[in-house]
């Protein structure tokens, strides 16, 4: 039983919240022992799990701006919106390379969820079990329908993990979690709605009626796992840290300078909130300090 987990929603651009609230636990040493993410939640987590301080804010802020991470080329010449072959490629092999050794060698548990088209059901890779996938499994995860193309793994066509599974609670619980800490991407009281482009989503995906359904249901998954949440939370079983506003960051941001103060923002919010955290995982001392 590992106890507590540290639960990592997605959300395109303002992943960057989560990504300062990660900067300032690695500055802190504090390394929750389970990490399961879903879309950009998932790719925070990994620098997370390979110790690279300042490596999200590196990645996610500043190439932002570059043609190649985020443009209309990108979809002109490759159908996908963010370069995903810079990103999970250049990047990670050469521009600011991920330390893979650190990753592989941490002792954390790190799941990815990812979604299957074909079924149209959310599936989990661990690293304990797929640590050679885990970069195509990122790479899965971050692939939004209509944005970025599909990837093959294990004769499985895989999409956003976020489609299915936004908010991986059921799986950490499975994993042995009975505490879960969870970052959300967006303030309370949002409320999800139903996807736009419906006739467009529903040419493009017409032979995977599985991965239409899910899609179509998504606004309520996600809206009954965010209640049911709150509910944990009140049960003192979830302890929950997102922004304590309104988010000016769109799922698909170039500006700088809102990205930054989204990155600030979470950074904030876990240094006040580090105490309680702590009291809450150090129940079972669940929490790991590398000095």
């Amino acid at each position: 039983m590992i106890g507590v987990g540290l639960i990592l929603e997605g959300g395109g651009s303002r992943g960057v919240y989560t990504a300062g609230v990660l900067q300032y636990l690695m500055e802190e040493s504090i390394y929750i022992p389970y990490v399961i993410g879903v879309s950009s939640g998932a790719c925070m987590g990994s620098s997370y799990i390979s110790r690279q301080l300042n490596r999200n804010m590196r990645v996610n802020i500043d190439y932002v701006q570059h043609p190649d991470y985020l443009s209309v080329k990108n979809w002109i010449l490759k159908r996908q919106l963010f370069g995903m072959d810079f990103l999970f490629e250049k990047i990670m092999n050469e521009l600011d390379p991920f330390d893979y050794e650190t990753f592989n060698n941490a002792r954390e548990e790190f799941v990815v969820g990812v979604t299957d088209c074909i079924t149209g059901e959310p599936v989990f890779y661990h690293k304990s079990k797929h640590a050679a996938d885990m970069i195509t499994v990122l790479r899965a995860s971050s692939s939004l329908p209509l944005i970025a193309p599909a990837v093959q793994l294990d004769n499985r066509l895989l999409l956003d993990g976020g489609i299915t599974s936004p908010l991986p609670i059921e799986q950490s619980i499975k994993d042995g979690n009975r505490k879960n800490v969870v970052i959300l991407t967006k303030n309370r009281g949002y409320v999800r709605k139903s996807e736009p482009f419906h006739w467009l989503i529903r040419r493009k995906y017409q032979d995977y009626p599985g991965l239409l359904k899910a899609i179509e249901k998504r606004h309520h998954v996600y809206n009954e796992k965010l209640q049911y949440l709150y509910e944990e939370e009140k049960k003192g079983n979830v302890f929950i840290i997102c922004p304590t506003e309104k988010v000016a960051v769109g799922r698909i941001e170039k500006n700088k300078k809102k990205l930054i103060s989204l990155y600030q923002h979470g950074y904030n919010d876990m240094k006040r909130l580090a105490p309680h955290l702590k009291d809450f995982c150090l129940e079972g001392e669940h929490i790991q300090r590398v000095e």
